[in-house]
């Protein structure tokens, strides 16, 4: 196996997947994807293999002036689906991601929202 970066990207993404299932005990998963250009969240249940809520920080309802405001507000809105949905509990998965910066903001106000992992 060669070591790109695509294949570095993939082999993260699927060490921290693994240690998530090993620990999920029916719980959903609470996915976020950071791209260049937005971050996207959304709840889903591994075991009906269904996306429960989904949003993204390019919606028209996310408002502020920075980055760092605009992933609390998506943070708030994930928070306020997954209570429609009766999502209380869920599995943190970063994906390939580094808890740190715009990740470590998400999860911050997602625990502040109420949603425990």
């Amino acid at each position: 196996m060669t070591n790109t970066k695509q294949d570095k990207k993939l082999a993260r993404a699927r060490r921290v997947r693994a240690k998530i299932t090993a620990v999920a005990n029916g719980k959903p998963r609470l996915s976020v994807y950071k791209s260049n250009t937005r971050l996207i969240a959304q709840i889903i249940d591994d075991a009906n293999a269904n996306t429960l809520c989904f949003a993204t920080s390019s919606d028209k309802d996310i408002k502020g002036s920075n980055a760092a405001e605009k992933t609390e507000s998506l943070a708030k809105k994930i928070v306020e689906l997954a209570k429609k949905a009766g999502v209380k509990e869920v599995v943190f998965d970063r994906g390939a991601s580094a808890y740190a910066g715009k990740i470590k903001i998400f999860a911050d106000a997602v625990r502040e929202g109420g949603l425990k992992f």
